[in-house]
């Protein structure tokens, strides 16, 4: 495979993946500035960018094995904003677009976030700046995260659905409850829609590491992690302990098929009182 591979093919690239080092991939989002989750971009971009990293890293990885090659199989995926920016690592989904399709979360989003919470070889959100709504819980679906500080200018993340009156889809809810316990923390990030600086965040757990500097700096820190913990994709088993640690999640986002539209529950409750 030849890199940069550029997504989606055919049309103006939305995304670019890299492969810089034999362990590395960069997955780059450019759809704008600010980086929104269309569908265009989920369907289109993500996830045959996730097909052609794990495509090449398995086959790196039966080749290890039949060569004995004990270094061999190692493999990280980072996923970064617009580096040509400092601002968003994402601004979340197309909010106005999906709101009348009730089978963007079942059909498009969801799959795409399992698969993400399921990647075989470690994956870090090198969040380079705001991260809020659909962009935050693509970072939590990572494995890891690695932020900037903030101290160049500001970055918060945030789930703000319930300040524009969006219901949360059962996939968003189950992350959050399979990544972080604490129903303090869960009723804050949900219910309150708390816009978290990058201290706050870390000090949440939400953040693995924060990095002072620019776009550039976050993505060498995340390199870093990755270069580290790559190491322990070579067994072959990360994602399968994953799918074991994170069951109960995988079960409801596979069962999000309600509508996710208040004028029906509206309605539906109008009927019942």
């Amino acid at each position: 495979m030849s890199y940069p591979l550029q997504l989606p093919v055919g049309g103006e690239p939305l995304l670019t993946l890299t492969h810089p080092t034999s362990s590395i991939w960069i997955l780059e989002l450019h759809n704008g500035d600010d980086s929104r989750l269309t569908q265009l971009l989920v369907e289109k971009g993500l996830k045959p960018a996730l097909d052609a990293v794990e495509r090449h890293w398995r086959d790196d990885r039966r080749k290890a094995v039949a060569a004995k090659d004990k270094e061999g199989g190692k493999g990280a995926l980072i996923i970064v904003g617009n580096t040509k920016q400092d601002k968003f690592f994402s601004n979340g989904l197309d909010f106005a677009r999906i709101v009348g399709d009730p089978n963007f979360f079942p059909q498009i989003f969801n799959p795409f976030l399992k698969r993400l919470l399921l990647f075989p070889i470690p994956t870090i959100a090198a969040i380079n700046g705001h991260c809020f709504a659909g962009g935050m819980m693509l970072s939590l679906a990572c494995d890891y995260r690695v932020m900037t500080d903030g101290s160049k200018r500001n970055a918060w993340m945030c789930m703000n659905e319930v300040h524009f009156g969006s219901p949360w889809p059962f996939s968003f809810a189950a992350v959050l409850r399979a990544k972080f316990g604490d129903v303090r923390l869960q009723r804050n990030i949900a219910l309150e829609g708390h816009r978290f600086t990058p201290q706050e965040a870390r000090d949440a757990g939400l953040v693995d590491y924060l990095v002072s500097g620019n776009t550039a700096d976050v993505l060498k820190a995340a390199q870093e992690v990755g270069e580290r913990v790559g190491a322990l994709a070579k067994g072959g088993v990360w994602g399968l302990i994953k799918a074991d640690l994170y069951r109960d999640a995988t079960e409801n986002i596979d069962r999000d098929l309600r509508p996710l539209n208040v004028e029906v529950d509206d309605a539906a409750a109008k009927a019942r009182l």
